[in-house]
């Protein structure tokens, strides 16, 4: 029986305007119903929109910092001790950082409804570079839980 490769940091290949990985990642992440070429063709107009409407910045270097702006460094995360629940505050890995903070832009960009999704796309992420938006709310609300938790930090493993 063969084997089929899955989709993981060995597998991914940079992309092709950029030669970077986090932008192929962000794209795979954006696909829906495996359309690559249209999640490749929305990232490529936001990073476009970008460049028009901030022409003194690189659309890249602004991607970039927007999804480091967003990566929290503390989450909560449920644990059953003697049959209650706490929720426990405890440090985000890096790969989750990134897994999380691609996946709030994406989720707040789709969420605003009435406009195409690369120009919806674009303003995330340039709100996020200015430490704004829904993506960057997300952070803070994530930090918050985890400081009104900090009670339970004893029980994390």
């Amino acid at each position: 029986m063969g084997f089929k490769p899955t989709a993981s940091k060995k597998m991914l290949k940079p992309d092709v305007r950029y030669g970077s990985l986090l932008v192929s990642k962000f794209i795979n992440c954006l696909m829906l119903n495996g359309k690559k070429s249209v999640a490749t063709r929305i990232f490529y107009s936001a990073m476009e929109q970008i460049k028009k409407r901030m022409p003194d910045a690189d659309p890249l270097a602004v991607f970039e910092q927007a999804v480091e702006n967003v990566k929290p460094t503390v989450e909560v995360r449920s644990r059953r001790v003697g049959g209650a629940n706490y929720q426990v505050p405890m440090q985000v890995k890096r790969d989750r950082q990134q897994s999380l903070s691609i996946r709030w832009i994406i989720l707040a960009s789709r969420n605003k409804t009435g406009r195409p999704m690369y120009l919806r796309l674009a303003d995330e992420l340039m709100a996020a570079y200015r430490r704004e938006g829904e993506a960057i709310s997300k952070r803070e609300q994530t930090i918050k839980m985890a400081e009104a938790n900090k009670a339970f930090a004893h029980f994390a493993w």
